[in-house]
């Protein structure tokens, strides 16, 4: 019993060594699990974005098989130019306190 009491080195090493795990847990530990996620996230964006493109030119395809080459091209180009021009139109917002651009 005696040396339980005195066995304060042994208590030091058992304090710090709580410390430190608790302050690894605090930090290394919400790191892993964010780099985790950002990892994921990553992998995600680049299949929604490969997915996207290989839709786009399957449907540009199938369109141009149903209508033809020419008119798939003039058709899709000018959807763009429209869509172009709306985006370029809203490319500065109206400040409402002065009125002005």
């Amino acid at each position: 019993m005696a040396d339980q009491d005195n066995d304060y080195p042994a208590q030091i090493a058992d304090l710090i060594e709580s410390f430190a795990i608790k302050i690894r847990s605090l930090t290394v530990g919400r790191a892993e699990r964010s780099i985790t996620w950002i990892a994921f996230g990553l992998l995600f964006v680049t299949i929604g974005v490969l997915v996207t493109i290989w839709l786009l030119v399957a449907f540009f395809r199938a369109f141009g098989e149903l209508v033809g080459q020419e008119v798939a091209y003039a058709i899709t180009g000018g959807i763009l130019i429209v869509v172009g021009a709306l985006l370029w139109i809203r490319r500065f917002p109206k400040d409402d306190e002065t009125g002005q651009e």
